[in-house]
């Protein structure tokens, strides 16, 4: 098991977050820092670390939470267009190591990201 992180937190009900779905695969939650009017994080309850760890048996994992950023980017009206971003590791933006999604819209966003 991985230490304790903010992500497995929200997981336990620990800490708090404003919940925008959830299942018996992943959890969905307002970002308390957002980068755009929308920014909803999605996790696994699967414990992962990062992106770099997925593996085979995570393929309909990860195309679940993919279908879950569609649906609630539908749900929040991102008719406009959305981003989802997954960072990986120190170098790629993690500062959570728990893999995770970020829906970010409402607003034009540029590019490249930063």
């Amino acid at each position: 098991m991985l230490a304790d992180n903010v992500f497995l937190k929200i997981l336990d009900g620990t800490i708090p977050a404003r919940i925008a779905f959830q299942d018996d695969l992943c959890l969905a939650f307002h970002d308390i820092h957002p980068q755009a009017p929308v920014h909803i994080l999605i996790i696994p309850r699967k414990v992962i670390r990062t992106h770099a760890e997925l593996r085979q048996e995570d393929t309909s994992l990860i195309g679940h939470m993919n279908l879950v950023a569609g649906q609630l980017a539908r749900d929040l009206g991102l008719d406009q267009g959305y981003r989802i971003v997954i960072n990986c590791d120190t170098d790629g933006g993690q500062t959570v190591p728990h893999l995770h999604m970020h829906l970010l819209g409402g607003r034009a966003l540029g590019w490249p990201p930063g």
